[in-house]
């Protein structure tokens, strides 16, 4: 039973990883979330709360990246921006990122690993709530 629980586990793990990298972002490349899936599979929660969660989270990375974006650009670099982030023009994305913003890897990166602390904690203060109210 032990063995088919954790092959089940596992499974979860991989559909929930498989459904949040599903979600192809122009940066997509630099974010790892694996970590926040191995912390929600530590609570207690049916597929599809842990899937809604995942969901969620990626969410609240893609407006983080995007709110840190767009704080750096004039009026005219957001709507040139929007317009190709909108038509899904990655290269053309990148090519109006790097020319406009300095280290713009290196910026979302530490938004990405910003929120993903925060998240990080939002999920431990909830597994011990969870373990209280046993």
């Amino acid at each position: 039973m032990v063995r088919l629980n954790c092959r089940l586990e596992k499974t979860n793990e991989i559909f929930l990883l498989r459904s949040i990298k599903s979600m192809k972002y122009f940066y997509s490349h630099l974010v790892e979330i694996e970590s926040l899936i191995i912390e929600l599979d530590k609570l207690e929660l049916s597929a599809s709360e842990k899937k809604y969660l995942a969901r969620l989270a990626d969410e609240t990375l893609h407006h983080a990246v995007l709110d840190a974006i767009l704080a750096k650009l004039t009026e005219q670099e957001k709507i040139i921006f929007l317009e190709h982030l909108r038509n899904g023009r990655d290269d053309q994305i990148w090519k109006l990122l790097n020319t406009r913003v300095k280290n713009v890897e290196e910026e979302i990166k530490d938004v990405i690993e910003e929120v993903k602390e925060d998240l990080h904690q939002d999920l431990k203060e909830a597994r011990k709530l969870k373990e209280a109210n046993r």
